[in-house]
C-alpha cells in the first residue's frame, strides 16, 4: 500500500506497540484481515496518533482509560506496555489505575491492577525501585 498515512501510522504503530507485535500481526495477514491491518494502520495510527495536540504519552493515558471500561483487557496490557514506552511514569500510571477503579468501578480497577501488574513483572520492572523517587 503506497499510503503516506498508512506508512506514518506503521511508523508510530511500531513505535508504540513494538516492532515485534505489529510486524507479527502485519506478516501474518492474510485475504481476511488483511484490509483490517491496513486500515487501523492508516486510520487510528496514521489519522489519530501522529495528529500533534496530544502527546501519545496522553493518548496511552486515554487509551487505558478507554480499554478498561471496555473489558478489553488484552489490548489494555498492550498499551500499558505502550504508555511506558511514551514516558508515562508509573506514579501517571498508578493514578490512571486508581481514576479507573472510580469511574469505572471497583472491579474493573482490580483487573486494570492485575493486567498492570503482569506487564511489569513480565518486563521485570523494578516497582519499588521507581516508587523511591515518590517517597
Amino acid at each position: 500500500m503506497e499510503n503516506k498515512l498508512y506508512h506514518e501510522g506503521l511508523k508510530i504503530r511500531k513505535k508504540v506497540l513494538s516492532e515485534e507485535y505489529v510486524d507479527k500481526a502485519i506478516l501474518g495477514a492474510d485475504s481476511f484481515n488483511k484490509e483490517f491491518q491496513e486500515l487501523i494502520s492508516t486510520y487510528c495510527w496514521g489519522e489519530i496518533w501522529t495528529r500533534d495536540i496530544l502527546s501519545n504519552k496522553q493518548r496511552s493515558m486515554n487509551n487505558l482509560c478507554m480499554l478498561s471500561a471496555l473489558n478489553k483487557w488484552q489490548e489494555f496490557a498492550i498499551h500499558f506496555r505502550g504508555a511506558i514506552k511514551n514516558g508515562c511514569t508509573l506514579a501517571e500510571l498508578k493514578d490512571v489505575l486508581l481514576q479507573i477503579t472510580v469511574y469505572c468501578g471497583v472491579p474493573c480497577g482490580v483487573e486494570a491492577f492485575r493486567h498492570a501488574r503482569k506487564v511489569l513483572e513480565e518486563d521485570k520492572i523494578d516497582i519499588e525501585k521507581e516508587f523511591k523517587n515518590y517517597d
